[in-house]
């Protein structure tokens, strides 16, 4: 474990470099000017140099990316252009919103993906599983950002049920306000006992973790059908039925345990891709995450917001892949970590 771990670290640093590499390359063929954008649209060309100056931009691309991998390393991500704040502050601010909606959103697509998908693997070509399996590809098809405006256009304009943007409703931070100790809504309102605020929370919560959920829960429940299927005509799972054993303990934990690696890893890779799909939801829902900070960064061309956003998903990424490796090996005895 000890000898995979540091291969994965060394091969993780290589990857995190490559990624930092291209996005500050990729940042700066964009024909538009950061001192500008700090400035504003009446800069005068001498208010321009001087910012340019000031942030470095004059020098060659070779030494801005130095400075810029050196004092990353040591903590210090810049200033926004847009904000004028910290990068890392800024991150650190948002990230809880980001990270409880994706935790929401992940358990419920998880929850709801396997249980479908064994399910219509029990049921195969019945029209419950055709129903399933309609339902899986339209969310897997389904554009998050559309699919977004449709819920809101039912669930909010149509029948009035739940609420349309934002992490709480204009009222709740004045009558009820959160204590704030992990910066996640709903766990601390629960921690404190708030429990007006946490159905408040909750409440705007549903929305948005749906539209992210939709996706990733059609590729798991896609995934557990045909792995469920395969595992069934197995023959350990028909000693099991010789055996006596009843089907819900066979379908739930001898075939499901069998099925359970190859979904590990097709979630793995959706979760990731999930980090900033996040973005398209924060925006159609007005959610104060991770990805409005980084919409508003590629508008302001805002060089450091952008490489803070990307260095952050991408070590994301890579830990997420760690472990799915590990829980696969945990999972099945034949993989090994090497």
């Amino acid at each position: 474990m000890i000898r995979f771990l540091m291969r994965r670290a060394a091969t993780s640093a290589l990857v995190l470099l490559g990624v930092m590499l291209a996005t500050f390359l990729l940042a700066r063929v964009v024909p538009a000017s950061p001192a500008v954008a700090y400035i504003g649209p009446k800069a005068q060309p001498e208010d321009i140099a001087r910012v340019e100056r000031e942030l470095g931009l004059d020098q060659p691309l070779h030494i801005q990316f130095w400075n810029y991998l050196t004092d990353m390393l040591t903590g210090d991500w810049g200033d926004s252009i847009g904000t004028k704040q910290p990068v890392l502050g800024e991150i650190g601010e948002r990230l809880p919103a980001t990270f409880e909606l994706l935790a929401v959103a992940m358990a419920a697509a998880v929850l709801v993906g396997v249980v479908l998908g064994v399910v219509a693997a029990r049921r195969k070509h019945t029209k419950l599983d055709h129903l399933i399996r309609l339902l899986s590809i339209g969310g897997v098809s389904m554009p998050a950002f559309w699919l977004g405006l449709l819920l809101q256009v039912v669930f909010v304009r149509a029948l009035g049920l739940l609420p349309p943007t934002g992490r709480l409703g204009p009222d709740t931070p004045f009558t009820y306000p959160i204590t704030e100790l992990t910066g996640l809504y709903t766990v601390d309102a629960l921690l404190t006992g708030n429990t007006a605020a946490l159905g408040d929370a909750v409440l705007h919560l549903i929305l948005p973790a749906a539209t992210l959920a939709a996706y990733p829960a059609g590729v798991v429940a896609r995934m557990t059908r045909a792995t469920m299927i395969e595992m069934l005509a197995q023959d350990h799972v028909r000693t099991a039925r010789a055996y006596g054993l009843s089907e819900r303990t066979v379908t739930w934990r001898v075939a499901l345990r069998g099925a359970l690696p190859p979904v590990t890893t097709v979630f793995g890779l959706t979760l990731a891709y999930s980090l900033t799909g996040t973005f398209f939801v924060e925006v159609v829902f007005n959610w104060p995450g991770l990805g409005q900070f980084a919409a508003q960064a590629l508008l302001n061309v805002d060089y450091p917001a952008i490489m803070g956003v990307t260095v952050l998903g991408a070590v994301g990424y890579v830990l997420v892949n760690l472990v799915v490796d590990v829980v696969q090996a945990r999972l099945d005895p034949r993989v090994g970590l090497a």
